[in-house]
């Protein structure tokens, strides 16, 4: 049996302002650093030893990570860290208030740019300060690999060929992953076979740690570790 911890970022700043963040390298809201903190309490209380720890390149999940190995007493010097597990670019959307958007484009077509399989919207011009292109921790990335906007699907096609690669072999021992709700949506869209329309539904928790568990490669069950907090995942019997 192995496990393998998914949790989204506590609270950023971005989330209390209910902006599109995408991309952009915001910071843990204090509440953030609070859910963080309570995720490291429940990891720990498992007592289950973990050997590998990865975060996206961005500081939300970077430090994320970082408290809750603080709380398990775990030194926090060997993640790894992988822009592949970044969250989903919002183009053209990035920086703006959420609310705002809906009265402007209407709430299905907000709720389509959010949560469905393949349609992104509009590019962000590359010389907003908001691009990738234009912000420091993204300057050692390809710029071919840099994107002006994403859908999930784009997500999920750089999220999940690195979870292949890079995590699913070490899948003998115990991993957390620190990332976005895209991302996890991307690597849970893979785990749990879940199809390019029931996705839309699924929501990710900030701060909540989701526990699955493994036998022979085959997932046997997924749980949120904050049952209050928990939200609507695949059922296990």
């Amino acid at each position: 049996m192995s496990h393998l911890i998914l949790v989204r970022h506590g609270q950023s700043q971005w989330n209390l302002e209910n902006r599109f963040t995408g991309w952009v390298d915001v910071e843990l809201a204090p509440k953030g650093k609070l859910e963080a903190c309570k995720a490291g309490e429940l990891i720990k209380k498992l007592s289950i030893s973990f050997s590998h720890f990865y975060s996206s390149y961005q500081t939300r999940s970077i430090d994320t990570l970082k408290l809750i190995l603080n709380t398990m007493r775990i030194k926090s010097d060997n993640i790894i860290r992988a822009w592949e597990l970044n969250e989903r670019h919002y183009g053209a959307l990035t920086g703006l208030n959420k609310d705002e958007m809906k009265k402007k484009y209407g709430e299905d077509q907000i709720y389509t740019f959010r949560r469905s399989w393949n349609n992104p919207p509009d590019p962000l011009k590359r010389d907003s300060p908001y691009h990738p292109l234009n912000i420091d921790i993204y300057k050692n990335i390809p710029i071919k690999k840099i994107p002006d906007t994403e859908s999930l699907k784009n997500t999920y096609d750089r999220v999940v060929p690195y979870y292949k690669k890079n995590i699913k072999k070490k899948m003998n021992e115990n991993i957390i992953v620190s990332a976005h709700g895209n991302s996890i949506r991307s690597l849970c869209k893979y785990l749990f076979n879940i199809n390019n329309d029931e996705i839309s539904k699924l929501e990710i928790p900030t701060g909540n740690p989701l526990l699955i568990k493994f036998k022979d490669d085959i997932v046997t069950s997924a749980n949120y570790l904050d049952k209050e907090r928990a939200k609507d995942l695949i059922k296990f019997d």
